[in-house]
Order: structure tokens, then sequence, then C-alpha cells
């Protein structure tokens, strides 16, 4: 879990609260944050519309997310977050599958999923290890393992 940023906003989620980061209308930085932040009670209209896509994702995660949204990283990090977006929900892939795919190695895609500014928006939740889970956020146990489990469970669970 995140702690370190100010946030523009933080958003109610199932599992959790998302502290949210604009650079002008482009959302740029979505974090965990622990179940008993406060979350903000006022809201502009970027973040209103990040709660509604939000929302929709909650109640349906095939949702397409139609909001404007910057990551920002390296070369190598992009590429693999681009890739990321193709991974449909309900039907994770491998950490090596994804790196055979993009002539690299499955330690430099874990690298680059763990720097995902723009987890859920861009699903690093979606990539697990050969034999069980993997990391997620840069750890390998404890809550951001417990997020990347509910969220999994969320896109099996749908129809």
């Amino acid at each position: 879990m995140v702690f370190m940023h100010a946030y523009d906003a933080i958003l109610p989620a199932p599992m959790c609260r998302l502290g949210a980061g604009f650079t002008g209308d482009a959302l740029t930085r979505l974090d965990f944050l622990p179940a008993d932040t406060p979350a903000s009670a006022r809201r502009d209209g970027r973040t209103q519309q990040l709660a509604r896509e939000l929302d929709a994702y909650w109640n349906d995660p095939a949702h397409a997310f139609d909001l404007l949204f910057v990551p920002q990283g390296t070369p190598f990090q992009l590429r693999v977050w681009h890739a990321l977006l193709g991974i449909p929900p309900g039907q994770p892939t491998t950490y090596g599958a994804l790196a055979k795919r993009l002539g690299t190695a499955a330690r430099a895609v874990g690298q680059a999923c763990g720097s995902n500014p723009l987890p859920i928006l861009i699903p690093c939740h979606r990539v697990v290890a050969a034999h069980g889970l993997g990391g997620f956020m840069h750890s390998s146990g404890g809550t951001p393992l417990d997020v990347k489990t509910w969220l999994l469970a969320h896109e099996r669970h749908t129809d």
C-alpha cells in the first residue's frame, strides 16, 4: 500500500480505498490505500468521471474505461503496460508468456508490472506466475496479494 503521495481524490473500492492523482485532465496515478483511509467528500469533474468508471468496473469487469489516463514510465515499461491492455478480464496470462510475446525476460515484465502507476485501468493483476499468484506492486505477500486475489476473483466470477 502506498502512502507517500498527495491525491486529488480518495475513492472507495470494494477491497480498499484508491488514491487518484491527475495531471491536468489526465489520470496519472492510482494507488491502493488501506480500507480505513477517509474517502474524499468533494469531487471535481475528473474524479466524478473516474468514480463512475470504477463503479462500472465493479459491476462489470469487462467495462472498457473511457477516461483520459496517461501512465508515466520508461519506454520498456510503456511497452509492457500497453500489452497489459490486451489481456481480457478473467483470462490471466503468465509473466513468461507475456515476456515471450514481447521478446524479453519474465523478471523484466514483472518489474514493469510492479511499477504500473495505474492498476485496474492497466490490468497488471492479470499477469500471474507459472505456478501461483506471483507478486503485485513489488510485493510477494500481504495486503498487495490480497488485492490481486480479490481483483482476479472479481473478474473470474462474471457472466
